[in-house]
């Protein structure tokens, strides 16, 4: 009964033109097209963050022959409100934004010009070592969430790019 329902669904599905992001799993086109992205360095630690996540999502090792180049340029901000009577932040909102251009190798040529980015609220308290804590814990947080919205971009993408050379 329930194999007969997925399958109605299935070919429903189908029909109106939906078909999964990651088919074919690793040897699909998606997967393998992510895999022929390399990733530039990104300074700074928010950036060393986000190229870990980054490189972690796209390829298992070295690109050899990259088909695409992957640079990204971040905003790593932190802003205080919640203020007391005494001039001090009770809160914090840290907010990361990347910029990033896949740029195809052969001709140099940017294909995709996107942006990404998240915020994670923190607490100030009276522990100076507490709130860094904090603060360092949603930067590496917003890295893992700004990686995964850049991949997900990227997948759309290598769904509807020209054929692989």
């Amino acid at each position: 009964m329930m194999r007969a329902a997925v399958l109605a669904l299935s070919l429903l599905l189908a029909g109106c033109g939906l078909r999964p992001l990651y088919g074919g799993g690793e040897s699909g086109a998606v997967a393998a097209g992510l895999h022929s992205v390399a990733v530039e360095p990104i300074p700074g630690r928010a950036g060393w963050l986000v190229r870990k996540e980054l490189v972690s999502r796209l390829s298992h090792g070295d690109v050899a022959t990259p088909r695409y180049r992957l640079e990204v340029e971040l905003d790593d901000n932190i802003t205080g409100f919640g203020i007391r009577g005494d001039r001090a932040a009770t809160r914090e909102r840290r907010t990361l934004r990347a910029r990033y251009r896949l740029v195809d190798t052969a001709t140099g040529l940017t294909v995709l010009d996107a942006t990404a980015g998240s915020d994670a609220g923190i607490d100030v308290v009276s522990s100076q070592y507490a709130t860094v804590a904090a603060e360092q814990s949603a930067l590496e947080r917003l890295s893992g969430v700004v990686a995964d919205q850049i991949v997900g971009r990227l997948a759309m993408f290598m769904t509807n790019r020209p054929a692989a050379r």
